[in-house]
């Protein structure tokens, strides 16, 4: 098994035969929580451009995401997750726009398989993978901390390589603390920044056991994400 760990949203250097894409604050923890609240699928949309364009052609649709943190003005859900497990999402689908997550994993379309996840679903992705291609024994991974300077999506994809090696180098505690101590997580804890609250982090600090992956779909004109159930068989 060779597993490199990347940072930024760019396209790595490698490309591997799986890629596991992070963006713990916050897309992939609101794409979790989405998943959660019942929707359906969450197709990523390059720039707010398209993602309008895909809501005109499909009213139904639900716009959500941010820039540089910042909701955008006409979407109809922004990029928290505290907000966003109130929702009825039953049967929706979502079209996201974010500055990191979701560029990164378009960015990452190369790989046989392409997975995204916070940390609330790291773990139940790592394992899914671990155990799903047990008998690729020459399986590349590639692991993408989607910000590019942040250590809460570095903590976490270092946990993830932990436990697709079995090491167990870094313990849950200490990964939650990183996140919570990064420098993206400091404008949710500033009580005079209104855009920016301090539930968000306690939902991406909070490791769920919720049987399913987020694996992106690639066969259709526009990347989605959609909920697979973590217990297949082996390949």
């Amino acid at each position: 098994m060779h597993i490199h760990i990347y940072q930024g949203n760019s396209s790595p250097p490698t490309v591997a035969k799986i890629t596991i894409v992070i963006d713990v604050i916050r897309a992939f923890t609101v794409a979790h929580y989405a998943f959660l609240n019942g929707a359906k699928r969450i197709i990523l949309a390059k720039n707010v451009k398209q993602a309008f364009q895909l809501k005109r052609k499909n009213p139904d649709f639900l716009l959500a995401g941010e820039i540089n943190g910042l909701p955008i003005e006409g979407f109809d859900l922004d990029n928290s997750p505290y907000n966003i497990r109130s929702k009825n999402l039953a049967g929706k689908t979502l079209i996201q726009k974010t500055t990191n997550g979701v560029r990164a994993t378009l960015n990452c379309l190369s790989s046989d398989y392409t997975f995204v996840t916070g940390y609330s679903n790291a773990k139940t992705t790592a394992n899914y993978i671990k155990n799903k291609f047990t008998t690729d024994q020459q399986k590349s991974i590639n692991i993408i901390a989607s910000h590019p300077s942040g250590d809460d999506d570095l903590a976490c994809a270092e946990y993830v390589k932990s436990i697709l090696e079995d090491s167990n180098t870094l313990t849950t505690k200490e990964v939650s603390e990183r996140i919570k101590h990064s420098h993206v997580a400091n404008k949710f804890f500033d009580e005079k920044n209104s855009y920016f609250i301090r539930e968000d982090i306690e939902y991406c600090i909070k490791e769920l056991e919720t049987g399913f992956v987020m694996k992106v779909r690639k066969d259709t004109k526009i990347p989605m994400i959609e909920r697979i159930n973590a217990c297949q068989e082996k390949s």
